[in-house]
């Protein structure tokens, strides 16, 4: 046993973002103004393979202007996943909008394609997919299924930066994308988000809203003809973005070794599960998730969370379904499935996350590991 804190997740930084971070500061420019918004809606457009990136605040508000972008409203339905963070559904319920649940699937986790179409009505206005834990979504299902009814493809790729659905990049599989730049994401500047798209009209909307619906040209600068939001970015945050976008290639390669080392461990312990990367996928392991079958285990997720935590290990569980979610009770609707979400409460009930961050030293994933053993053979 290491007789040391493991954190659950760590950012990992080096000189290039210290040199950004002093850059901003030296340039006067604190704000949202200066050159590394720009920089960074550049770089991290191109990276995802599409024409137009908006630097954003945080993740939610992301989710929220992509919403406003493509013109949904109260009283519409948007197909979502169940198995899920509650952020980007929060976004959805901030513009009265009705987020219609459909189960994930058993091996990725993510929604499961085969639920999809039966949840659609004459009131569904989009789908949003969320590559959970760095898996894409089955991308070419969905899209058929979104071709076929004539609706938008929104993107939550708050988890997936770099994930590769057959080749192509998350960001560029939907109609219009969201990224978290939170402090565990693969890249970070402690809060921030990016939109990116192929649509110069829903990025110029984006832009728009973002910056209290100022006009994005023109002499009119104080005149406002719509609901807008302070949902900028600082170029201090874009600064610290741009720097860790430029090792993000690293990055993932250490969160995949960290799984990869996990899987040598751990995989044929009894009881113990992994996320599946399905043949067309690159799952980046934002997070490296494991579930705990009680009956093969011999023991609960619970008391796994217990044993870790006294060797100084933290650990995650999984998201709780939407399903289960109090403050959802009255908002959703589900894909009318008698079986419930069986997928969702099973991860919910035994799911957890282990210290994933990009630079875990080998050691540390040793000592995790034989702490999971023990109690497995204990």
């Amino acid at each position: 046993m290491l007789n040391e804190f493991i954190p659950v997740c760590e950012p990992t930084y080096g000189l290039e973002e210290r040199t950004a971070l002093i850059d901003a500061f030296d340039s006067g420019w604190v704000s949202s103004g200066g050159e590394y918004n720009d920089k960074l809606e550049t770089d991290f457009a191109a990276y995802c393979h599409v024409k137009h990136g908006v630097s954003v605040c945080n993740g939610t508000v992301a989710i929220h202007l992509a919403i406003r972008a493509l013109g949904l409203s109260a009283g519409d339905e948007v197909i979502v996943p169940n198995h899920n963070g509650i952020y980007g559904i929060y976004a959805l319920m901030y513009e009265g909008i009705t987020p219609v649940l459909v189960e994930a699937e058993g091996l990725t986790w993510n929604i499961d394609p085969d639920l999809i179409e039966r949840s659609i009505t004459s009131k569904t206005k989009a789908i949003m997919v969320v590559h959970l834990y760095g898996h894409p979504c089955d991308m070419d299902a969905i899209s058929e299924i979104a071709e076929k009814h004539g609706l938008p493809v929104i993107e939550d790729a708050a988890q997936a930066h770099g994930a590769e659905y057959k080749g192509r990049r998350a960001g560029s599989l939907g109609t219009i994308a969201t990224f978290s730049l939170f402090a565990n994401k693969v890249i970070t500047s402690g809060e921030g988000g990016v939109i990116v798209t192929d649509s110069e009209e829903l990025a110029n909307k984006c832009r728009y809203y973002r910056n209290q619906c100022f006009p994005l040209n023109g002499p009119r600068h104080f005149i406002h003809e719509d609901i807008g939001y302070n949902y900028r970015m600082t170029n201090v945050q874009a600064a610290l973005a741009w720097a860790q976008l430029g090792k993000i290639d690293d990055l993932i390669d250490g969160r995949r070794r960290v799984n990869a080392e996990y899987r040598r461990h751990l995989e044929g312990v009894p009881g113990i599960g992994f996320q599946h990367e399905m043949s067309w996928a690159k799952n980046i392991f934002w997070m490296t998730a494991i579930t705990i079958d009680p009956v093969e285990a011999g023991f609960k997720r619970n008391d796994l969370e217990r044993h870790l935590i006294d060797q100084q290990i933290q650990t995650r569980r999984l998201f709780v379904g939407m399903n289960q979610q109090p403050v959802l009770e009255t908002e959703t609707q589900d894909s009318g499935e008698e079986a419930g979400f069986p997928v969702s409460d099973f991860l919910a009930d035994n799911g957890l996350y282990l210290p994933s961050s990009s630079h875990l030293e080998q050691e540390k994933i040793e000592a995790i590991s034989v702490a999971i053993t023990e109690l497995v053979s204990s």
